[in-house]
C-alpha cells in the first residue's frame, strides 16, 4: 500500500529535508506551507511532494488543509510536526503577548494539527520535534524552551489515552541545527525589541549582544537537517520506536545532565557557563 505523511513546515529547515528523505523513500508527502510562493518550489523538488497551504494558528485553514488531504488519501501513517519559533528576551520585560505568540505556533497550533488529522492515523506515528530546550535550562529562551515542554508532556498523555489505536507518539529532541530558523528568529526578535524599555536594553546589553552573536554561529555550527530528518525516518520506519530521540552530542549531554542534576546545581551551572560565555562578547 502506498505510504503517505503529513509534514507541518516544510518549506525549510528541518521540514523540507524530512520532506525530501520521506519522498526519496517512496512515501507521498504532504508537505504544509503558508506561502503560495513556496508551493511550486516545494512540488518542483520530487514528483511525490504535494503542497499543502496550512497555518497551524489558523483553524480555518487547518480544516481546508484536512478535506483537501481526505480527498487525496485514506491514510496517513504518520504526522510529522515541524513548524514553530523561538521567542527569545529577558522574561521581566517580554509581553505576554509574545509569550502566547510562542504558544499558539509550537504548542497549541501543533496540538490543533493532530487532533484534526488523527483520525486518518490508524497504525501509525505522530512525531513532534521538541528541542534540548525543553530541558528548561537556557536563559533568557523560557517560552521556547516552555513552549517545547508543554507539548511534550500534552502529547505523552495523549500517547496514555488512545483507545483501540495503534499509534507512537515520538518527541525529536535535537541540538543546535544549521537552518534558516535561527536567521529568522533573528529578526523576529530584533523587530520586537522595540517593546524594552532604555532600562532594560541597557540592563541587558551584553545579553542582547550575546544571543544575536550566538544565533548567527548556528546559522552554521551544528549538526544537518538530514541528521534530524534521517531520524525520524528511522523512527516512523521503526515497529518498537523509543519514546524520544535526540539528534547531535550537544542534545545528549544537555538532555543527560538536566535529568541526573539538581535542579540547585543545574541552576549554578547554567549561570556559571552563561556568564563566561557572556563575557566573550
Amino acid at each position: 500500500m502506498e505510504k503517505t505523511v503529513l509534514i507541518t513546515g516544510a518549506s525549510s529547515g528541518i521540514g523540507k529535508e524530512t520532506a525530501m528523505l520521506f519522498a526519496n523513500n517512496g512515501y507521498k508527502v504532504f508537505a504544509c506551507i503558508r506561502k503560495k510562493s513556496d508551493k511550486n518550489t516545494i512540488e518542483k523538488i520530487h514528483k511525490n511532494i504535494k503542497g499543502v497551504y496550512l497555518d497551524v494558528t489558523n483553524t480555518s485553514g487547518i480544516d481546508k488543509a484536512f478535506w483537501y488531504v481526505m480527498k487525496n488519501t485514506s491514510k496517513l501513517d504518520a504526522i510529522i510536526n515541524c513548524a514553530g519559533i523561538a521567542v527569545a528576551g529577558p522574561m521581566e520585560a517580554l509581553s505576554v503577548k509574545r509569550i502566547k505568540e510562542q504558544f499558539e505556533i509550537n504548542t497549541f497550533g501543533t496540538i490543533s494539527v493532530i487532533q484534526k488529522f488523527l483520525p486518518m492515523v490508524y497504525d501509525g506515528k505522530i512525531i513532534y520535534i521538541s528541542s534540548m530546550a525543553s530541558s528548561g535550562i537556557f536563559p533568557f529562551l523560557a517560552p521556547y524552551c516552555a513552549s517545547k515542554r508543554a507539548t511534550d508532556i500534552m502529547l505523552n498523555s495523549l500517547s496514555n489515552e488512545f483507545k483501540n489505536k495503534n499509534i507512537k507518539i515520538i518527541s525529536i529532541k535535537p541540538g543546535c541545527i544549521i537552518t534558516p530558523f535561527w536567521n529568522k528568529s533573528i529578526k523576529s526578535n530584533l523587530d520586537n525589541a522595540n517593546e524594552y524599555s532604555e532600562r532594560i536594553m541597557q540592563k541587558y546589553k551584553k545579553e542582547f549582544q550575546f544571543l544575536k552573536k550566538n544565533a548567527e554561529k548556528n546559522n552554521y555550527q551544528g549538526s544537518r537537517p538530514i541528521d534530524v530528518a534521517t531520524t525520524i525516518l528511522k523512527a516512523v520506519e521503526s515497529n518498537n520506536p523509543k519514546l524520544s530521540y535526540t539528534v547531535g552530542k550537544d542534545a545528549f549531554w544537555v538532555m543527560l545532565i538536566s535529568k541526573i542534576c539538581p535542579q540547585n546545581l543545574l541552576n549554578t551551572i547554567t549561570k556559571t557557563i552563561m556568564k563566561k560565555r557572556i563575557e566573550k562578547y
